[in-house]
């Protein structure tokens, strides 16, 4: 894998790469030169982000797509092999909701849906992307989680059991992944300052928050390593809370 610097000529595939991390780590790897696919279901949104990186000289693919459904994924990597003859270098899976409340008063319909779009989404899309990276023996995979992947907070159950899901299928990934030469490691953000975060702890002060280019940082730096080096986890907190 080449330096985070000098990422001209990669394929990167961002999903959830509308608004919040998943835009600041599009931007980001198209500043460091990388042919960026971005996917999310809000189209508009994602057009919007593939303007800007034009406009900078830069080269973007917008695909809508809602993750959670398996015919959308293969979609959406049918136009990625189609506009760069299969190659795929890194996949970054951000795509996330949050619907939060009560265990006792809480769907299964909206249970369900959470964890169809941060957990199942996060398999497909990383199904798909081994399948275009195995033959090339290269690549990284980069799942977005939460703090909450490895801590618990009232009200947000199934939004906790989803992100602890991600660092569970991460571990079995980055295991079946090494023999191939390829990397997959896993960001848990603490908060940030985006929309889900004031939706699930309105309390908190935005201005102590962490910001989506403060993620979109610790992407570049996964991708600097040489290739002796792997990362399976990086926890990254905001500063206002407690270490440890």
């Amino acid at each position: 894998m080449e330096s985070a610097g000098n990422l001209a000529g990669q394929v990167a595939l961002v999903t959830g790469a509308g608004r919040g991390i998943g835009r600041a780590v599009a931007l980001a790897l198209a500043g460091r030169g990388a042919r960026v696919v971005l996917a999310a279901r809000t189209a508009a949104q994602i057009e919007a982000a593939a303007a800007e990186i034009a406009r900078e000289g830069g080269e973007a693919l917008a695909v809508p797509a809602d993750v959670s459904r398996e015919e959308d994924v293969r979609a959406l990597f049918d136009r990625l092999r189609e506009r760069f003859e299969g190659r795929l270098d890194i996949l970054v899976n951000n795509a996330g909701i949050g619907i939060f409340g009560p265990l006792e008063t809480f769907s299964a319909a909206d249970f369900d849906r959470v964890l169809a779009v941060n957990l199942r989404g996060t398999f497909l899309c990383a199904r798909e992307a081994m399948r275009l990276m195995r033959p090339r023996r290269r690549g990284w995979i980069i799942n977005v989680s939460s703090v909450v992947g490895i801590k618990g907070y009232p009200l947000q159950a199934a939004y906790t059991a989803s992100k602890h899901g991600v660092v569970g299928l991460t571990k079995s990934l980055a295991a079946e992944a090494q023999p191939h030469g390829i990397r997959v490691s896993v960001i848990l953000p603490g908060g940030v300052d985006t929309e889900l975060a004031g939706a699930a702890r309105p309390d908190l002060d935005r201005s102590v928050l962490l910001r989506p280019e403060d993620i979109a940082q610790t992407v570049l730096y996964l991708l600097s390593l040489s290739d002796r080096a792997a990362v399976d986890q990086i926890y990254i907190r905001r500063r206002a809370s407690p270490p440890f």
